[in-house]
Formats: C-alpha cells, structure tokens, sequence
C-alpha cells in the first residue's frame, strides 16, 4: 500500500489521466509508451518524485547502493567523431591524447594492489591497435595479477569494432572476452537509440540494433550489464520514452540488466557547445520518469561526478538507489566534459557521510549488487560529517 503522503499528492493531482498512471504504478502495473509521454510533458515534477520514490523505497527502502571502484581509460584518441564527445581526440590530434600501452594500465592496476577495491571499469576511444589480441591479453593479466578484482569493461561500441576487425561473430567475440577474464559490461555507448538523432550525435557508431545485439549475447550468457541514455540535447521526450522502450523489451527478454544510468549532456568543448544544458529540474524528472517505466531494472543510478554530488543526493528523492562508486578517475574523462567534479574520487568515509546526510542508509556492493555491508552502525573517521547539501529535499516515504 502507498503510504499517506503519496495518497494525498495523487487526490490532488487534477488530472485524470496522470491520476491513471499512478494507480498503475502503485498496482505494479506496466505503463505505456503514451502514459510515460504524459508523465515527462505533463506531470508535476512533485507528482514525479513522489511515484518514483515510491518504487524505489518499495524495492530497497532507505538503502542507498556504492561500490569501490577505479576507472582506467586506455587512450581517448579515437576514430569516431562524436558531436557531443569533450573526451576524445582525433588520430590529428594525437598530441593530445594518451595511449597507454599494456605494461602502463597494469601498473595503474598494481597501483591499487593496497587498496580496498572491487572493481575495475575500462572504457576508452577506439583505435585499431586496441584490438582483441590487446584486450584479451590485458584481461588474463588482470585476473592473474588479482583474481577477485571484477572487470567491466567496453562498450558495445568498442566490442563492434574489436570483433569487425577481427573477422568474428558478436558471438564468437563476447564467449572470448568471457573466457579472458571479462566479469560485466558497463551501460555506455548507447546514447539516443533513435537513428536519426543517433546519426547526427554518433554517427558512424555501432547501431542501437547491434548496440542491443551485443547485450543480449552477453545476457544469453548468464551474464549481466547496465545501460545508458545521452539526454538533454537535440533529441524529444519521444526518443526518450523510445530508447527506454527498447530497453524495457530486451529486458523483458533476457533479464540481464542490473541498473539504469541517465548520462546528462555537457556543453564543453565539443560541436554541440552552443546547446543548452539541461537545468537540475529537468535532469531529476527525468530520474523519476526513468524508475518509473523501466519497471523490470532493479536500479536507476547517479553518476556523482557527472552532476556533482549535490545534484546526486538530490536524485535520491527521485528514484534513483545507486551513486555508482567511490571512483578514482586516473584520467580525465569527466572533468573534460564540464562535469562538476573536477577530481572525482571520494573515500569511503565521505561516501558513507554524504548519504547519512539525506538521512538514508549507505551499502556497500559488489559489481553484481551482492551486499558485502551495510554502515548503518559504522562510524567513519572524518571529524565533520559533510555538509555541502543545498538541493531539493529528499521525499521519503514512512
């Protein structure tokens, strides 16, 4: 049952068609393409949240979800020239790019051998010298060097190119990748699946069809991945509500996706700088829209460094249950998009005060989303709990 709160945002919403929807989703019952059109161009932005905190404390109570992670980036020089992309650079530029050899990301993995992470997320531009012999070889190094430590790694886009080259099967391609050492695919390189809107950002990428393809292989093989929309840029709430259509089926099919990751545009230093940036309004409905129709995904997810950890707890209020990680970026893949944390890396301590001070309950996980702890009773070392807070406040349920 929806609790008092929710009940009296619903009687008071006067339109009939938004009262509708709500009745669904507090009956678990899947809305419509229609209905999440009507909910991003007419529902209240109170109403939002209210409903997508409402799945949300359903599904995992107070519970806000992170892990220990580092991002590694083999070289952000790249064949591709996105539209909306501050990170890489053209084989021109080389200059200034990096490209890091095998022995360099090792020692970047060997570099947290005394640290308490979990996780490795390798993601990167695509050149033809990052090919299947050069990952397949990195990943066996990995496991060998630190067994547990959990690869996600690539995007379908890189996938694409890796196994064309290499004259294989999508198929072929991820069983390889698996036997290598390859744990989990991270959600990037999805973009707008809309090909016209995907032409003119990301043209000459993998395709949303061949983007889905390669995680339904993935899934097919018992295995799990996140996924991810580029938002608030030349695309309509209709290619919205299509992408996490698409989404919501291959789900429905296979299962295998963990959690849902809104990837919001940023305007530095890139071909679409003279659009606007989606206000933190516009960015939290979407959030809620986001819980709200992908009935079927377990988790919609805040990148903290993307929108600032501001931003991010305020998010905890509209459906989302996961910041991702503690993140130590050794590159520069956020702060060269405008991200607003320009030395994304947190402590555990600063990650368990920071959602302790919406008054919710920090868990650490694994990539799979197994609980390793929950800090409710932890008392961390810092001597001032962290106070940046000035968002929105969080709606709780009782």
């Amino acid at each position: 049952m929806p609790d008092s709160s929710l009940e009296l945002v619903i009687e008071a919403e006067s339109s009939p068609a938004l009262r509708k929807i709500a009745r669904k989703v507090i009956e678990n019952q899947r809305i419509s393409p229609d209905e999440g059109l009507i909910l991003f161009e007419e529902a209240p932005t109170g109403f939002l949240g209210s409903l997508a905190n409402h799945i949300r404390y359903s599904r995992h109570g107070d519970q806000v979800f992170f892990n220990k992670n580092f991002h590694i980036e083999p070289t952000n020089i790249c064949l591709y020239t996105c539209a909306f992309c501050s990170y890489s650079r053209l084989i021109k530029q080389r200059s200034e790019g990096w490209e890091y050899s095998h022995d360099e990301i090792m020692d970047m993995v060997k570099s947290y051998d005394d640290k308490d992470v979990t996780e490795v997320h390798i993601v990167g531009g695509v050149l033809p010298q990052y090919d299947l012999a050069f990952y397949t070889k990195l990943f066996k190094a990995i496991k060998a060097h630190r067994p547990t430590l959990h690869i996600k790694a690539l995007t379908p886009v890189e996938y694409h190119y890796i196994f064309k080259k290499a004259k294989i099967s999508y198929e072929e391609g991820m069983q390889i990748m698996l036997e290598s050492g390859l744990d989990s695919m991270p959600g990037g390189g999805a973009e707008i699946f809309d090909q016209e809107i995907r032409d003119q950002i990301a043209g000459g990428k993998c395709s949303a069809e061949e983007w889905l393809r390669i995680h339904e292989i993935w899934h097919g093989m018992g295995r799990r991945s996140n996924a991810t929309i580029l938002y608030g840029h030349i695309e309509n709430f209709g290619h919205r509500i299509d992408h996490l259509d698409r989404l919501r089926t291959l789900q429905d099919k296979t299962g295998g996706f963990q959690a849902f990751i809104p990837l919001k545009f940023r305007n530095k230093d890139n071909q679409m700088s003279h659009l606007p940036e989606s206000d933190i309004i516009s960015d939290l409905r979407n959030y809620a829209v986001s819980r709200i129709y992908l009935d079927n995904f377990d988790h919609i997810k805040a990148y903290w460094p993307m929108i600032g950890r501001n931003h991010a707890l305020t998010s905890l209020g509209f459906g989302v249950d996961d910041l991702d990680g503690t993140i130590d970026d050794t590159t520069k893949i956020y702060s060269m998009a405008g991200a607003e944390e320009q030395s994304p890396s947190m402590t555990t301590d600063e990650m368990i005060d920071l959602i302790r001070s919406v008054h919710m309950i920090p868990v650490e996980r694994d990539s799979l989303y197994g609980i390793l702890r929950d800090f409710s009773d932890y008392t961390t070392s810092n001597t001032v709990s962290w106070r940046g807070y000035t968002g929105l406040p969080v709606i709780q349920s009782t």
